[in-house]
C-alpha cells in the first residue's frame, strides 16, 4: 500500500494531466514534523506551557514557526527559546538563531507563561496542523499551588531550585582569604544579602577534585576562626533565612573538568563539601576556561546526589557571555532546566557590543549593563536566571565600578523600561533576578553603600 502522501501526490499528478495547464495548489505542510503541547505547571490563576517540535521526516527542517490561539481572558507572559509576535489572541513563535535547524529524529522545545485558565487551540506548525488537533494538556500537579502565586514569575519548566530565595535577590561574595578589604566572619555578613557565595573552593592534584577549609591567613586576621566556627556560621545564616553556596574558581582558580572521570570526581567532592559544611549549592566562577560538556555532566551528577534543592549559580566574565554562545554561555543554556542564576561580571572588560550588535558600549554605564544583559535575555535564558554583577566600590575591581544608583537604573530599565540610557532593550523583563557584587568584604570596606542602596530597590521591582 502506498503511504498517504504518495496517494495524494499521485491523485494530483492525474488531476494536472486531466486539466492541462490548470494549477492545483496543495496545502502547505511540514513533512513529518509534529508539535506537542503540555502544561508543565498550573497554579489556578495561570500556568506554564511547553511545545516540543519533533522532526519525524527524513530531511532537516531549517526554520520553524508555530502559531496558536488563546481564548479571551488568557494572556501570555514571559517566554523562552523562541521569538514571539502576536495579533490579538493569535500568537506565533519562531525559532531563535541557534535552534531553527532540526535534524531527522531530533526535537526542540520552547516555553511560556500564561495568565488565565484557557489552553492553546488551532495549533499550526509551518502553516500545517501540528499533528494532534487541539494540543493535549497534562493535569495540574497534585501538590497544591501556593496560596499567593508570584504575579509575574510562576514556576518555570523543570523549575530550578529556589532554596528559599526571594524573587529578586542580592548576591554577595565572602572572602575566605586575607586581602586589603575588611575581614569578616561569615556570621557578620550584613543582612541585606540574600545569597552569600563563599570564595573559593580550591583544586587538588586530582583533576576535578575540590577542597575547602578556612584560610589560615583569614583565621589569623580574625584572631582565630576555625572550620567549626564557619560551619556554625552557615547554620546562623540559615536561621536568618539566608542561603550560602560554595564558589569554585576565581581569578586564580585552576579546577579542571575536561572528561567524564573528572566530572564524576567534581560531583563527588562537591557533594561531600556541601554535606560537611551545610552549603546550599555551588557557584561556577572559573575565569580560566571550562569545558561546557563535562561541566554540565558534573553539575547534573551533583544535583542527582544532593537533590532538587541544589542552588546552581554562575559568575562568568563579560566576554564569556557574548553571542553566539560559547563555553560559559553554552553551559548555561545546556543546564537551563536546573540553573538558578547567572551573575555576569559587568566589569574589568572594556567596551563591548550589546544585543543590538550595532555599537560598542563603554563599561561603567547603564547602557553597558543593559545592552549586555539583553544578550542573555534574548538568547535563551529566562529573566529569573539573569543577575547583574558589579563591583562594590573602590578597590573591588580595576574597571567598571559604578555608583549603586547606576545598578538600580539598569534594573529599572530591564524590569520596567524606565531610567534607561540611550539604549533601550526590545522588551521589558519584570522577572529579572537581581544583582550580585564583588564583594561583601569590599562593600563593608566602603561603608555598605552597595547593599544598602540596591537591596531595598530590588524589593520595589515588579
Amino acid at each position: 500500500m502506498k503511504p498517504a502522501r504518495s496517494l495524494v501526490l499521485s491523485l494530483v499528478t492525474a488531476l494536472v494531466a486531466t486539466l492541462g495547464a490548470a494549477w492545483v495548489a496543495l496545502p502547505a505542510f511540514a513533512a513529518g514534523a509534529t508539535a506537542g503541547f503540555v502544561k508543565t505547571a498550573d497554579w489556578g490563576s495561570g500556568w506554564e506551557g511547553k511545545y516540543t517540535i519533533t522532526n519525524g521526516g527524513g530531511s532537516t527542517i531549517n526554520g520553524w514557526s508555530l502559531a496558536f490561539d488563546l481564548p479571551a481572558g488568557t494572556t501570555l507572559g514571559s517566554y523562552w527559546d523562541a521569538l514571539l509576535s502576536s495579533a490579538g489572541q493569535r500568537h506565533t513563535f519562531t525559532n531563535r538563531s541557534w535552534n531553527g535547524s532540526i535534524a531527522p529524529g531530533a526535537s526542540v522545545s520552547f516555553g511560556f507563561l500564561a495568565s488565565g485558565s484557557g489552553s492553546p487551540s488551532g495549533c499550526q506548525l509551518n502553516g500545517a496542523p501540528c499533528g494532534g488537533g487541539t494540543p493535549p494538556t497534562t493535569p495540574p500537579p497534585t501538590t497544591p499551588p501556593p496560596t499567593t502565586p508570584p504575579p509575574t514569575t510562576p514556576p518555570p519548566t523543570n523549575p530550578p531550585p529556589t532554596g528559599g530565595l526571594p524573587k529578586h535577590l542580592l548576591t554577595g561574595y565572602w572572602h575566605n582569604f586575607d586581602n586589603p578589604a575588611v575581614e569578616l566572619r561569615l556570621r557578620d555578613v550584613p543582612a541585606d544579602y540574600d545569597l552569600v557565595a563563599v570564595a573559593f573552593a580550591e583544586a587538588t592534584a586530582t583533576p576535578g577534585a575540590l577542597t575547602f577549609g578556612i584560610d589560615p591567613g583569614l583565621s589569623a586576621a580574625l584572631g582565630g576562626y576555625t572550620d567549626a566556627d564557619f560551619t556554625a556560621d552557615v547554620r546562623t545564616l540559615h536561621d536568618r533565612g539566608k542561603r550560602v553556596i560554595l564558589s569554585v574558581g576565581g581569578e586564580a582558580g585552576r579546577v579542571t573538568v575536561n572528561d567524564a572521570a573528572s566530572a564524576t570526581v567534581f560531583a563527588d567532592t562537591a557533594a561531600a563539601l556541601i554535606a560537611r559544611y551545610g552549603f546550599d549549592g555551588i557557584d561556577i566562577d572559573l575565569e580560566n576556561g571550562l569545558n561546557p560538556t563535562y561541566m554540565a555532566q558534573a553539575l547534573r551528577a551533583l544535583r542527582a546526589k544532593v537533590g532538587a534543592g541544589l542552588i546552581i549559580a554562575m559568575a562568568p566574565q563579560t566576554i564569556d557571555m557574548q553571542s553566539p554562545p560559547g563555553g560559559y554561555f553554552k553551559l548555561a543554556l545546556d543546564i537551563k532546566d536546573i540553573l538558578t542564576v547567572v551573575n555576569t561580571q559587568y566589569y574589568n572588560s572594556g567596551a563591548m557590543l550589546g544585543c543590538d550588535q550595532n555599537a560598542a558600549y563603554a563599561q561603567g554605564t547603564v547602557n553597558f549593563i543593559v545592552a549586555l544583559a539583553c544578550i542573555q535575555l534574548e538568547a535563551g535564558l529566562r529573566p529569573d536566571q539573569v543577575g547583574l554583577g558589579l563591583p562594590a566600590g573602590p578597590g573591588a575591581a580595576g574597571g567598571g565600578i559604578v555608583a549603586p544608583s547606576v545598578v538600580n537604573a539598569a534594573l529599572d530599565c530591564l524590569a520596567r523600561g524606565t531610567n534607561c540610557g540611550s539604549f533601550r532593550p526590545p522588551r521589558t523583563y519584570p522577572g529579572i533576578r537581581g544583582a550580585m557584587t564583588w564583594s561583601v568584604n569590599w562593600d563593608v570596606s566602603n561603608g555598605n553603600g552597595f547593599a544598602r542602596a540596591v537591596a531595598p530597590h530590588l524589593d520595589t521591582l515588579p
